[in-house]
C-alpha cells in the first residue's frame, strides 16, 4: 500500500490478531502491534520524503555502525529495497526484502554484497533476521545493527539481564569512555544515558513502563 509520502509500505496481519508495517525505503520497520498497542516508536519530526532516512521504528545500520569514513550508520537505511519472497506459516507472515549495491551504495563503499531481510510476526513477537552474502571478488569487513525505537515511558522503563556486563560509559566524555561494571539487577533511566554494554546475553527483558514486557 501508499503508506506516509506515498513510500510503499508493507502491512503484515497475523491471524492471531497481531500486525507490523515495513516501508521499503530503507526496509525499516516502522509498526509491530501486539493486543491492538504499537510496541514501536516512530519520532513525530520524522521525514518521509525517500531522502532522509525514517527516524524510528527498527532502522537498518549497514556497512557501518555509528560514525566512521561514510556516513552515520551506513547507507541501507537510506536506499529502497525490494520485497523478493513472501509467504504464511500457520497464519503468520513471512517477508524477505533484500537489498543489493548500486551506485550510490559503491560512491561510498566500493563492494557487491546482497543483504536479505527476513521479518516473521508471531500472535506475540516480531522476529528479524539479517543475511550479508559477499559477492564480490575481494573481501570486506562490516559492522551492523538494527536500531530499534521502542515506545517507552522514559522514568518508567527498566531493562533485566544486564547484570555482569562489563560497561563503556559514555556520559561525561563521549571520546574517553569510563570502563566499569553493571552490578544492578534491573537497570534504570533517570535521567541521560549514553552506556555501551558488552558481551551482552541473547535475551534481555525490557519493562516499556507502560506496562510491557518485551
Amino acid at each position: 500500500v501508499k503508506g506516509e509520502g506515498n513510500l510503499p509500505k508493507l502491512v503484515l496481519t497475523s491471524t492471531h490478531g497481531s500486525e507490523a508495517e515495513i516501508y521499503l525505503f530503507g526496509g525499516c520497520v516502522t509498526s509491530w502491534k501486539a493486543a491492538s498497542k504499537d510496541l514501536l516508536f516512530v519520532r513525530p519530526d520524522a521525514v518521509f520524503n525517500g531522502q532522509k532516512p525514517i527516524s524510528g521504528g527498527i532502522p537498518h545500520c549497514f556497512p557501518q555502525f555509528g560514525p566512521g569514513p561514510m556516513q552515520q550508520h551506513g547507507f541501507a537505511r537510506n536506499m529502497n529495497w525490494s520485497a523478493v519472497d513472501s509467504e504464511n506459516v500457520e497464519g503468520n507472515p513471512v517477508v524477505t526484502l533484500e537489498l543489493k549495491d548500486g551506485p550510490y551504495s559503491r560512491s561510498m563503499w566500493d563492494f557487491s554484497f546482497r543483504a536479505l531481510y527476513k521479518v516473521i510476526l508471531n500472535k506475540n513477537s516480531l522476529s528479524t533476521e539479517l543475511v550479508i552474502t559477499n559477492t564480490d571478488k575481494k573481501p570486506f569487513s562490516f559492522s551492523t545493527a538494527l536500531h530499534t525505537y521502542f515506545s517507552a515511558s522514559a522514568t518508567g522503563a527498566s531493562v533485566k539481564g544486564l547484570k555482569g556486563c562489563k560497561t563503556l560509559n559514555k556520559d561525561l566524555d563521549p571520546t574517553n569512555p569510563l570502563e566499569g561494571k553493571e552490578e544492578r539487577d534491573v537497570v534504570t533511566f533517570p535521567g541521560f544515558v549514553d552506556c555501551i554494554y558488552l558481551d551482552a546475553p541473547n535475551a534481555l527483558h525490557l519493562d516499556n513502563g507502560l506496562g510491557d514486557i518485551i
